[in-house]
Protein backbone atom coordinates (compact mmCIF):
# COMPACT_ATOMS: atom_id res chain seq x y z
CA UNK A 1 0.00 0.00 0.00
CA UNK A 2 1.26 3.54 -0.80
CA UNK A 3 1.29 6.11 1.89
CA UNK A 4 -0.51 9.24 2.40
CA UNK A 5 2.77 11.78 1.66
CA UNK A 6 5.12 11.09 -0.34
CA UNK A 7 8.15 13.68 -0.51
CA UNK A 8 10.15 13.51 -3.88
CA UNK A 9 12.79 15.74 -5.23
CA UNK A 10 12.13 17.68 -8.23
CA UNK A 11 15.38 15.61 -9.80
CA UNK A 12 13.56 12.88 -9.27
CA UNK A 13 10.51 13.25 -10.77
CA UNK A 14 11.83 14.88 -13.64
CA UNK A 15 13.99 11.36 -14.32
CA UNK A 16 10.63 9.48 -14.02
CA UNK A 17 9.09 11.94 -16.26
CA UNK A 18 11.90 11.35 -19.00
CA UNK A 19 12.02 8.07 -18.44
CA UNK A 20 8.07 7.51 -19.81
CA UNK A 21 7.50 4.37 -18.01
CA UNK A 22 4.19 4.21 -15.98
CA UNK A 23 5.53 1.02 -13.92
CA UNK A 24 8.68 2.33 -13.54
CA UNK A 25 6.79 5.71 -11.16
CA UNK A 26 4.61 3.31 -9.94
CA UNK A 27 7.26 1.06 -8.55
CA UNK A 28 9.23 3.86 -7.28
CA UNK A 29 6.36 5.70 -5.53
CA UNK A 30 5.54 1.83 -3.82
CA UNK A 31 9.37 2.06 -2.57
CA UNK A 32 9.23 5.11 -1.25
CA UNK A 33 6.55 4.67 0.94
CA UNK A 34 9.06 1.45 2.43
CA UNK A 35 7.56 -1.19 1.09
CA UNK A 36 9.59 -3.82 0.56
CA UNK A 37 10.83 -5.01 -3.19
CA UNK A 38 9.94 -8.18 -3.03
CA UNK A 39 6.38 -7.83 -2.23
CA UNK A 40 5.78 -5.59 -5.07
CA UNK A 41 4.79 -7.93 -7.82
CA UNK A 42 1.37 -9.27 -5.60
CA UNK A 43 0.87 -5.72 -4.68
CA UNK A 44 0.91 -3.44 -7.57
CA UNK A 45 -0.29 -6.56 -9.81
CA UNK A 46 2.69 -6.99 -12.02
CA UNK A 47 4.05 -10.11 -13.57
CA UNK A 48 7.85 -11.01 -13.29
CA UNK A 49 8.52 -9.27 -16.68
CA UNK A 50 6.86 -6.31 -16.38
CA UNK A 51 8.00 -5.85 -12.88
CA UNK A 52 12.26 -6.61 -13.49
CA UNK A 53 11.87 -3.96 -16.49
CA UNK A 54 10.43 -1.42 -14.14
CA UNK A 55 12.99 -2.28 -11.59
CA UNK A 56 16.14 -2.16 -14.37
CA UNK A 57 14.80 1.46 -15.43
CA UNK A 58 15.12 2.53 -11.67
CA UNK A 59 18.21 1.01 -11.86
CA UNK A 60 19.71 3.11 -14.78
CA UNK A 61 18.60 6.35 -13.15
CA UNK A 62 20.11 5.96 -10.26
CA UNK A 63 17.08 5.68 -8.30
CA UNK A 64 17.52 2.29 -6.86
CA UNK A 65 20.72 0.82 -5.53
CA UNK A 66 22.29 -1.44 -7.97
CA UNK A 67 25.87 -3.64 -7.35
CA UNK A 68 28.26 -2.09 -10.28
CA UNK A 69 30.33 -4.44 -11.99
CA UNK A 70 33.66 -2.51 -11.51
CA UNK A 71 35.02 -1.08 -14.65
CA UNK A 72 35.91 -2.68 -17.77
CA UNK A 73 38.38 -0.92 -20.28
CA UNK A 74 39.00 -2.16 -23.62
CA UNK A 75 42.48 -2.03 -23.33
CA UNK A 76 42.30 -4.56 -20.43
CA UNK A 77 40.48 -7.07 -22.62
CA UNK A 78 42.70 -10.38 -22.84
CA UNK A 79 44.73 -10.95 -26.21
CA UNK A 80 42.45 -14.05 -26.97
CA UNK A 81 44.04 -16.09 -29.51
CA UNK A 82 42.73 -17.78 -32.67
CA UNK A 83 43.30 -21.23 -30.30
CA UNK A 84 40.98 -19.92 -27.62
CA UNK A 85 38.49 -18.98 -30.18
CA UNK A 86 38.91 -22.59 -32.00
CA UNK A 87 38.10 -24.05 -28.38
CA UNK A 88 34.84 -22.50 -27.78
CA UNK A 89 34.05 -22.58 -31.25
CA UNK A 90 34.88 -26.69 -30.52
CA UNK A 91 33.59 -27.35 -26.99
CA UNK A 92 30.79 -24.01 -25.76
CA UNK A 93 27.73 -25.02 -27.74
CA UNK A 94 26.57 -21.21 -26.30
CA UNK A 95 29.40 -19.73 -27.92
CA UNK A 96 28.64 -21.84 -31.31
CA UNK A 97 24.80 -20.62 -31.10
CA UNK A 98 25.95 -16.99 -30.47
CA UNK A 99 28.10 -16.95 -33.12
CA UNK A 100 25.92 -17.98 -35.68
CA UNK A 101 23.22 -15.84 -34.82
CA UNK A 102 25.00 -12.16 -34.44
CA UNK A 103 26.35 -13.68 -38.23
CA UNK A 104 22.63 -14.11 -39.12
CA UNK A 105 22.04 -10.15 -37.56
CA UNK A 106 24.80 -8.67 -39.19
CA UNK A 107 24.32 -10.26 -42.41
CA UNK A 108 28.00 -11.64 -43.11
CA UNK A 109 30.48 -14.00 -41.42
CA UNK A 110 32.92 -12.77 -38.98
CA UNK A 111 36.53 -13.20 -39.14
CA UNK A 112 38.75 -14.43 -36.69
CA UNK A 113 39.31 -10.89 -35.02
CA UNK A 114 35.90 -10.19 -34.75
CA UNK A 115 35.39 -13.51 -33.50
CA UNK A 116 38.37 -12.60 -30.44
CA UNK A 117 35.89 -9.46 -29.69
CA UNK A 118 32.67 -11.92 -29.43
CA UNK A 119 34.72 -13.95 -27.15
CA UNK A 120 35.99 -11.30 -24.83
CA UNK A 121 32.12 -10.02 -24.79
CA UNK A 122 31.32 -13.85 -23.19
CA UNK A 123 34.04 -14.30 -21.04
CA UNK A 124 35.92 -10.69 -20.48
CA UNK A 125 32.25 -8.85 -19.73
CA UNK A 126 30.13 -11.60 -18.60
CA UNK A 127 27.30 -10.55 -21.10
CA UNK A 128 24.93 -13.72 -21.71
CA UNK A 129 24.09 -14.59 -25.29
CA UNK A 130 20.57 -12.92 -25.46
CA UNK A 131 21.88 -9.85 -24.32
CA UNK A 132 24.35 -10.17 -26.57
CA UNK A 133 21.95 -10.20 -29.33
CA UNK A 134 19.67 -7.57 -28.14
CA UNK A 135 23.09 -5.61 -28.26
CA UNK A 136 23.57 -5.97 -31.72
CA UNK A 137 19.94 -5.34 -32.52
CA UNK A 138 20.09 -1.86 -30.62
CA UNK A 139 23.33 -1.13 -32.44
CA UNK A 140 22.09 -1.78 -36.14
CA UNK A 141 18.76 0.24 -35.01
CA UNK A 142 21.13 3.31 -34.13
CA UNK A 143 23.13 3.02 -37.30
CA UNK A 144 19.73 2.98 -39.61
CA UNK A 145 18.43 6.11 -37.10
CA UNK A 146 21.51 8.06 -38.39
CA UNK A 147 21.06 7.25 -41.49
CA UNK A 148 23.96 4.46 -41.77
CA UNK A 149 22.81 1.78 -44.97
CA UNK A 150 25.73 -0.56 -43.01
CA UNK A 151 25.37 -3.08 -40.24
CA UNK A 152 28.04 -1.86 -37.72
CA UNK A 153 31.21 -3.37 -37.31
CA UNK A 154 32.09 -5.56 -34.23
CA UNK A 155 34.37 -2.89 -33.25
CA UNK A 156 31.66 -0.10 -33.02
CA UNK A 157 29.21 -2.89 -31.13
CA UNK A 158 32.31 -3.11 -28.81
CA UNK A 159 32.22 0.14 -27.75
CA UNK A 160 28.26 -0.01 -26.99
CA UNK A 161 29.09 -3.76 -24.74
CA UNK A 162 31.23 -1.97 -22.72
CA UNK A 163 29.43 0.94 -22.20
CA UNK A 164 26.38 -2.12 -21.12
CA UNK A 165 28.66 -3.73 -18.68
CA UNK A 166 29.76 -0.25 -17.16
CA UNK A 167 26.15 0.42 -16.30
CA UNK A 168 25.47 -3.34 -15.19
CA UNK A 169 23.25 -4.44 -17.99
CA UNK A 170 23.56 -8.25 -18.22
CA UNK A 171 20.32 -9.27 -18.63
CA UNK A 172 16.94 -8.67 -20.86
CA UNK A 173 14.95 -6.97 -18.64
CA UNK A 174 17.93 -4.68 -18.39
CA UNK A 175 18.77 -4.13 -21.86
CA UNK A 176 14.98 -3.26 -22.30
CA UNK A 177 14.75 -0.65 -20.01
CA UNK A 178 17.49 1.17 -21.34
CA UNK A 179 16.49 0.75 -24.78
CA UNK A 180 13.45 2.15 -24.13
CA UNK A 181 15.13 5.14 -22.29
CA UNK A 182 17.19 5.99 -24.98
CA UNK A 183 14.98 5.70 -27.52
CA UNK A 184 12.63 8.38 -25.65
CA UNK A 185 15.77 10.50 -25.63
CA UNK A 186 16.13 10.16 -29.15
CA UNK A 187 12.70 11.14 -29.97
CA UNK A 188 12.63 14.63 -27.76
CA UNK A 189 16.36 15.07 -29.93
CA UNK A 190 14.53 14.91 -32.72
CA UNK A 191 11.80 16.92 -32.01
CA UNK A 192 14.49 19.35 -30.72
CA UNK A 193 16.06 19.19 -33.98
CA UNK A 194 12.56 19.90 -35.52
CA UNK A 195 12.40 22.81 -33.57
CA UNK A 196 16.26 24.45 -34.23
CA UNK A 197 15.02 23.85 -38.26
CA UNK A 198 17.86 21.57 -38.46
CA UNK A 199 16.99 19.04 -41.35
CA UNK A 200 18.68 16.39 -43.49
CA UNK A 201 22.07 16.21 -41.37
CA UNK A 202 23.22 14.83 -38.09
CA UNK A 203 24.19 17.00 -35.50
CA UNK A 204 27.72 17.53 -34.86
CA UNK A 205 29.22 16.19 -31.95
CA UNK A 206 29.24 19.99 -30.30
CA UNK A 207 26.03 20.55 -31.23
CA UNK A 208 24.89 17.47 -29.73
CA UNK A 209 26.38 17.68 -26.36
CA UNK A 210 24.47 21.28 -26.61
CA UNK A 211 21.67 19.69 -27.01
CA UNK A 212 21.63 16.66 -24.40
CA UNK A 213 22.20 19.12 -21.86
CA UNK A 214 19.22 21.24 -23.19
CA UNK A 215 17.00 18.01 -22.40
CA UNK A 216 18.74 17.40 -19.05
CA UNK A 217 17.02 20.68 -17.85
CA UNK A 218 14.09 19.05 -18.02
CA UNK A 219 11.79 22.21 -19.46
CA UNK A 220 8.58 22.38 -21.36
CA UNK A 221 9.76 22.22 -25.26
CA UNK A 222 7.98 25.04 -25.81
CA UNK A 223 10.72 26.84 -23.86
CA UNK A 224 13.33 25.67 -26.20
CA UNK A 225 11.30 26.94 -29.40
CA UNK A 226 10.93 30.82 -27.07
CA UNK A 227 14.64 30.46 -26.74
CA UNK A 228 15.38 29.45 -30.42
CA UNK A 229 13.27 31.99 -31.58
CA UNK A 230 14.81 35.38 -29.11
CA UNK A 231 18.34 33.54 -30.39
CA UNK A 232 17.09 34.23 -34.02
CA UNK A 233 15.88 37.65 -33.81
CA UNK A 234 19.22 38.43 -31.72
CA UNK A 235 21.77 36.88 -33.39
CA UNK A 236 20.00 36.67 -37.12
CA UNK A 237 20.44 32.72 -36.96
CA UNK A 238 20.69 29.98 -34.50
CA UNK A 239 23.46 30.85 -32.47
CA UNK A 240 24.03 27.77 -30.19
CA UNK A 241 26.53 29.45 -27.17
CA UNK A 242 23.94 32.40 -27.55
CA UNK A 243 20.96 29.81 -26.68
CA UNK A 244 22.84 28.12 -24.40
CA UNK A 245 23.05 31.18 -22.58
CA UNK A 246 19.30 31.83 -22.14
CA UNK A 247 18.63 28.72 -21.50
CA UNK A 248 21.11 28.28 -18.64
CA UNK A 249 19.92 31.74 -17.16
CA UNK A 250 16.37 30.11 -17.15
CA UNK A 251 17.09 26.75 -16.04
CA UNK A 252 19.08 28.87 -12.53
CA UNK A 253 16.42 30.81 -12.11
CA UNK A 254 13.80 27.94 -12.12
CA UNK A 255 11.80 29.00 -14.99
CA UNK A 256 10.08 25.90 -16.71
CA UNK A 257 7.58 27.00 -19.12
CA UNK A 258 7.03 29.80 -21.26
CA UNK A 259 4.26 31.17 -18.91
CA UNK A 260 6.82 31.39 -16.29
CA UNK A 261 9.15 33.28 -18.12
CA UNK A 262 6.48 36.05 -19.82
CA UNK A 263 5.73 36.26 -16.13
CA UNK A 264 9.46 36.73 -14.70
CA UNK A 265 9.72 39.52 -17.92
CA UNK A 266 7.21 41.36 -16.73
CA UNK A 267 8.05 41.43 -12.88
CA UNK A 268 11.50 42.86 -14.15
CA UNK A 269 10.26 45.44 -16.07
CA UNK A 270 11.58 44.09 -19.29
CA UNK A 271 10.25 45.50 -22.58
CA UNK A 272 7.88 43.57 -24.81
CA UNK A 273 10.17 41.59 -26.69
CA UNK A 274 13.46 42.55 -25.13
CA UNK A 275 13.70 39.79 -22.49
CA UNK A 276 16.28 36.96 -23.67
CA UNK A 277 19.12 39.06 -24.64
CA UNK A 278 22.24 39.08 -23.85
CA UNK A 279 24.80 42.14 -22.73
CA UNK A 280 27.46 43.00 -24.67
CA UNK A 281 30.00 41.75 -22.36
CA UNK A 282 28.36 37.95 -23.12
CA UNK A 283 27.96 38.71 -26.47
CA UNK A 284 31.85 39.60 -26.71
CA UNK A 285 32.59 36.42 -24.87
CA UNK A 286 30.65 34.16 -26.96
CA UNK A 287 32.25 35.34 -30.14
CA UNK A 288 35.33 34.70 -28.70
CA UNK A 289 33.89 30.99 -27.41
CA UNK A 290 33.15 30.78 -31.09
CA UNK A 291 36.39 32.22 -32.52
CA UNK A 292 38.25 29.57 -30.61
CA UNK A 293 36.61 26.80 -32.08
Amino acid sequence: MLSESIKLSQGDVKRLLGAASPDAALLYLYLKSGNPLKDAGEDLQMNASRLGCAGATLRQLGLISQDRPGSFAPGERPAYSEQDVMEAMEHENSFQSLYGEIQRLLGRSLNTEELKILLGFVRYLGLPADVISVLVCYCKDRARQKGRLRNPSLRTIEKEAYAWAEKGIDTVEEAAAYIRTQNVRASRLARLMNTLQIHGRNLTPAEERYAQSWLDMGMEEELYALAYERTCLNTGGLNWAYMNKILQRWHEQGLRTPEEVRTGDRKAGVPKGASGELGQAELDAIAKLLQEG
